[in-house]
């Protein structure tokens, strides 16, 4: 019989790779608390018209991406491409964002049917951050500088460039709109098949197209922020100024745009040259529609979402994370003799009490070859316990020097030395 295999694109995530996820979860974790942002966590599956209203019929996510079924009772429902749209939903239906300001954060699985490539998948993660009730640019300049703390607190901050635009009001841009379609209809047929496509339905997505033919005819077409309203204008002025003053660089990008509807004024990107094609790790925007669009009343928002498989692959590919982060555990604490095997587990129980935060893993598969297996492990502290006329004693060994002859009841304090040590080294 064969095997089951995974769903091409929806990739299992390793033993020996989630404690880089857990390391990247933990640091994003830390800066989201220090700036007062709350966890929230919506489903996976929600209703198919929630990403119509929000993303846009005429998307190629609409159109091509979503994984959209009808459950039992002939109800449409999609396994949820991005979590934005959830987050609104969620804030709306439990009255959080009518005349408040909120700010929170979330995590999780999002899906879309793509080709797969590397650090783009079919099932992907995304951190994402969303703030409700603020119209002013300084809540834009604070979410650039949240994620600009976060490279710079996981050493990737040399290696991502932050990219800036601004989109304008509604009006504004669609007058950009019409004049982008009657420039590029002048060369429809030297435009790329997806840039054909797009010119009815979503040109503004042509800007960011990888074909050089495209993009050599888009050098003279008409630049959007020659079109922006004064409030847009006055609105990207004063958040390059708050940037150039926190220091954070920034290039300006003519072309760049987001791939949903929803976006307005501000659009941002961090991108790497690090990984190839795949080259964006976060990006985001103001969207102060949007919840009026899902039937709220009108509501300024911004914010923005990375991807964990491009952020752990830069993390990789860098080479910036802590060895200490490479391994699930601290200490291995095993017998040499078979008196001496009962006490394992003893042992291992009164040092997690006694040593907060140290991870232990007991030994627990005979005592063949016991001194090489437990140095197989990757283990930076060993501990050898074994029975004299004393009693229960153990031997430590670390990376530099052994001890030997320890009193099981001096083994916390001696670990916990120990661990300190090895933490710092």
């Amino acid at each position: 019989m064969a095997k089951v295999k995974a769903i091409r694109g929806m990739n299992d995530i390793l033993p020996d790779v989630t404690p880089v996820w857990q390391y990247l979860e933990r640091e994003v974790r830390a800066v989201l608390s220090s700036y007062g942002y709350s966890e929230i966590r919506m489903p996976i599956v929600e209703q198919t018209e929630l990403f119509k209203r929000s993303i846009g019929e005429v998307t190629d996510i609409v159109e091509k991406e979503m994984y959209t079924f009808e459950d039992r009772n002939g109800e449409s429902l999609t396994l949820r491409p991005e979590g934005t749209a959830g987050c609104v939903r969620a804030g709306e239906e439990h009255g959080l964002l009518f005349n408040q300001t909120q700010r929170f954060w979330y995590q999780g699985p999002m899906f879309r049917y793509e080709k797969p490539q590397k650090g783009r998948y079919r099932q992907f993660h995304q951190i994402g951050v969303e703030t409700f009730g603020m119209s002013a640019s300084d809540i834009d300049a604070e979410v650039i500088m949240l994620s600009a703390r976060l490279w710079k607190n996981l050493g990737i901050l040399d290696a991502v460039t932050l990219q800036l635009n601004s989109l304008g009001s509604n009006e504004s841009r669609l007058k950009y709109k019409e004049d982008l379609v009657a420039y590029l209809t002048q060369y429809f047929d030297q435009l790329d098949e997806d840039s054909r496509k797009r010119l009815d339905s979503n040109p503004l997505r042509i800007l960011d197209s990888k074909s050089e033919a495209t993009q050599a005819i888009l050098i003279d077409a008409p630049v959007l922020s020659d079109y922006l309203d004064a409030e847009s204008e006055e609105h990207f002025t004063r958040l390059t100024g708050l940037l150039d003053h926190a220091g954070i660089k920034y290039e300006i990008n003519p072309r760049l745009v987001r791939g949903l509807d929803y976006y307005c004024k501000t659009v941002f990107e961090w991108v790497t040259d690090k990984l190839g094609a795949q080259g964006t790790v976060c990006a985001g925007g103001r969207y102060d529609g949007l919840v009026q669009q899902l039937g709220g009343k009108a509501t300024p928002a911004v914010g923005f979402a990375m991807g964990v498989e491009r952020l752990v692959l830069l993390l990789e590919t860098l080479n910036v994370i802590p060895e200490t982060e490479k391994i699930s555990f601290d200490l291995y604490v095993a017998a040499e003799t078979k008196e001496s095997q009962a006490s394992v587990m003893q042992c291992s129980e009164m040092l997690r009490d006694s040593v907060p935060g140290l991870r232990v893993r007991s030994h627990c598969s005979g005592l063949k070859n016991i001194n090489a297996k437990a140095r197989q492990t990757g283990a930076r502290l060993i501990l050898l316990l074994q029975s004299n006329e004393a009693g229960v004693v153990g031997t430590l060994w670390n990376e530099a020097e052994s001890f030997t002859q320890i009193p099981l009841n001096e083994l916390s304090s001696v670990v916990a030395e120990q661990w300190q040590i090895v933490k710092q080294s």
